[in-house]
């Protein structure tokens, strides 16, 4: 798959992290750019940025939109096809997602929801909407972003990650079940699904505000209390901290996820196009995502051993 100028690509979770990266690399090659976010702000700021560093003439699009309601993502199509004036696009990136929703036992079944609705229903919405687009082209690529929780659905002992996980293992299938019918009903159109590890955004962060919960750090009491009931659960230090320190505490867990990644945006996203150009369908990111791919194939049964952690530092460490 060819990415040159003067094509068009509609990104998903445009307004930061993976999807402000494509966006901006995408913006430099002279790519035509539709974006969608649910914060305005944000994709003030990633389409600043895109003008910043595109070539005269390259249109850059932005829309609110929330990807797992229909209508809106329908509203976002209308909206690409006006301002952009086509009734085709080349590339399509899914990539809009949050977390939350760990526990399906004792969580919260609206959270749980949310999370799995816009992880797996965007993503399934975004390539019903858009596949008349992309078929309409000569030649069109559907990107899916899933995740190392889409082949390992955990984040170790003691962490309950159902949510997430089960829509990203939905994405991973959903894509790879693409390639056939791809194949039958619209040859000239392919699909990747992409598998990032650790990678250093703010999706840690921005998930609270998306679950209605506003800044970790002024997390509501309610909130607070679950938090504290999932740590005792889980063996931690819950009950001895005040609701000031819990919140203090996720939200530095929130800072160290985006700061002391091993794989920053900016490469996951050059990662991310060069597996496109190359044809490849399946796009692992970062050498974590490498890593624990192996080890998870190598030995499925013990993939949720509580030691299967310890395997995976030490691969990783031997592996540089």
């Amino acid at each position: 798959m060819k990415i040159e100028a003067g094509q068009l690509a509609v990104i998903t979770g445009g307004g930061n992290g993976i999807g402000r990266a494509l966006a901006l690399q995408l913006a430099q090659a002279g790519v035509h750019l539709a974006l969608c976010d649910l914060s305005e702000q944000a994709l003030a700021e990633s389409r600043a940025q895109c003008i910043a560093v595109a070539p005269a003439g390259t249109r850059i699009s932005t829309f609110k939109a929330d990807v797992s309601d229909e209508q809106q993502l329908l509203a976002f199509r209308d909206a690409v096809m006006r301002e952009h004036g086509t009734d085709h696009i080349e590339l399509l990136f899914n990539n809009a997602g949050i977390g939350g929703g760990g526990g399906f036992v004792h969580g919260d079944r609206a959270e749980w929801e949310r999370t799995f609705s816009v992880c797996w229903q965007g993503v399934y919405l975004g390539a019903r909407v858009f596949i008349p687009m992309l078929i309409a082209s000569q030649r069109g690529c559907i990107i899916n972003v899933s995740s190392a929780n889409g082949f390992w659905a955990s984040l170790g002992p003691g962490i309950s990650h159902t949510a997430y996980s089960a829509a990203k293992f939905a994405v991973k299938g959903f894509t790879e079940a693409l390639i056939t019918d791809l194949k039958m009903n619209a040859p000239h159109v392919s699909c990747a699904v992409v598998m990032p590890g650790h990678i250093g955004t703010s999706i840690a962060l921005n998930s609270s505000h998306v679950h209605g919960h506003g800044d970790l750090r002024e997390l509501p009491a309610e909130r607070v209390a679950a938090v504290r009931e999932r740590l005792q659960r889980a063996g931690g230090r819950g009950e001895g901290m005040s609701d000031e320190q819990i919140r203090q505490m996720l939200h530095q867990r929130g800072v160290d996820f985006r700061d002391g990644a091993p794989t920053t945006a900016e490469q996951a996203a050059a990662i991310i196009l060069d597996g496109v150009r190359a044809g490849r369908w399946r796009i692992l990111v970062g050498d974590d995502a490498v890593a624990l791919d192996a080890k998870v194939r190598a030995e499925p049964e013990r993939a949720y051993d509580d030691d299967f952690n310890g395997v995976l530092i030490r691969s990783l460490r031997q592996n540089g």
